[in-house]
């Protein structure tokens, strides 16, 4: 028998210790209260958050809707058309409204956002909507070409996520 077989064999029997295992987590561990994520909110154009500290983000992720608390475990998420909910210290909370986009979640408690576009959701007139909705849907029925119709069921995606979010 070859040393490779014995060294296993002697592995396979013995218990590892604790130390030598990884911690194992499953779910994001309770935050106490001076924890706090450290939050990046990028866009092409500017940076909503640069390295900022906050409580908490609740973002639409496609696998769900998700609460990132400090300590979170790492995951890379894709957005989709949603309000991601900004909890301060102190000053409530901000909610803007994205197109989609991505979160990375570092195990440093760092958390970045990365979308194409994004509002403040009370810069949005429910009026508004509501009209460009109408618009998007004529358009969808069969009013326009190919393309026209295709870019209208994106613009439908959207908005309707975004009247939900303003009632």
């Amino acid at each position: 028998m070859n040393s490779f077989r014995a060294a296993s064999r002697i592995a396979l029997r013995t218990k590892p210790t604790r130390a030598l295992l990884a911690p194992r987590r499953n779910y994001a561990e309770a935050a106490g209260p001076a924890d706090k994520i450290r939050l990046s909110l990028t866009l092409p154009h500017q940076s909503i958050y640069k390295a900022s500290d906050v409580i908490q983000v609740n973002i639409p992720a496609e696998s769900g809707d998700m609460g990132i608390l400090a300590n979170h475990v790492p995951s890379i998420e894709q957005l989709r058309p949603g309000v991601i909910d900004i909890i301060e210290e102190g000053a409530g909370s901000k909610q803007f409204f994205l197109s989609g986009g991505f979160a990375v979640v570092q195990p440093d408690s760092q958390l970045s956002i990365n979308a194409v576009e994004a509002f403040p959701l009370e810069d949005f007139s429910p009026e508004a909507v509501r009209a460009q909705l109408a618009e998007a849907q004529r358009i969808a029925s069969g009013s326009g070409s190919e393309q026209d119709i295709a870019e209208a069921k994106v613009e439908i995606e959207v908005l309707e996520t975004l009247q939900a979010a303003l009632k």
